[in-house]
């Protein structure tokens, strides 16, 4: 997927939407025999290497994004066992498990959303002129922020493949849904968080559309 993330922050920095479009990818798969060799801990509802980090497989990396092929859900396995449980069985080996980084959760999405909401309000006291809209865009090697606030201080924010085109339609195409299917809702209430199936529906079109739109430019 080139458009990762959306992200839809109120005026007071609270995350009041978010959708993932890509699965984190797996970085290193092992089969072990009982007993494993690696530690593994709960934390914030994920199974984490905590400890005996080697072949890439590193102290963080979620522990498990498939067992035996088969896709897991948080701390249980894709048959609703629950994983640390299942490790301590030793009727349960060999144990073919894939690692690589692990989803944000909930937690840490609204603490990034309200981290991100205080950088756009510096950046626009640091700006020389009167007026700044704040940041706008933040880069790194392998992604783009980009942001757009409306004028009542909503902000909609998209992560992205730093080649992907046509981000600054997509963020006014996800404003006009937002009006047109979050506003327009009587049952949704300013400020609060955004549960509304048409909007959902109209935002995940959209995403489509527009990497389908939205071909990488020079270099791809």
């Amino acid at each position: 997927m080139a458009i990762f993330s959306v992200y839809v922050v109120n005026k007071a920095g609270g995350l009041i939407h978010w959708l993932d479009s890509y699965a984190p990818r797996a970085e290193a798969e092992k089969t072990s025999s009982h007993p494993l060799d690696l530690l593994l801990k709960l934390h914030d509802e994920r199974v984490l290497a905590a400890f005996g980090q080697h072949d890439s497989i590193w102290v963080g990396h979620s522990g498990g994004h498939q067992w035996h092929g088969r896709e897991r859900n948080g701390k249980f396995t894709a048959d609703g066992k629950e994983v640390l449980g299942y490790l301590s069985n030793p009727a349960n080996y060999p144990v073919s498990i894939r690692f690589g980084r692990p989803r944000l959760t909930s937690n840490e999405k609204l603490m990034l959303a309200s981290m991100f909401h205080s950088l756009f309000a510096i950046g626009s006291q640091l700006s020389p002129e009167q007026g700044s809209s704040g940041t706008e865009m933040l880069e790194t090697d392998s992604c783009k922020l980009h942001c757009f606030q409306t004028l009542t201080g909503i902000k909609f924010a998209v992560l992205a493949n730093p080649r992907q085109a046509g981000i600054d339609s997509l963020l006014q195409k996800i404003y006009e849904i937002y009006s047109d299917f979050a506003l327009k809702n009587p049952f949704y209430s300013l400020e609060m968080p955004i549960r509304c199936e048409l909007f959902d529906q109209n935002l995940e079109l959209a995403l489509e559309v527009a990497e389908k739109a939205g071909t990488f430019g020079p270099g791809s």
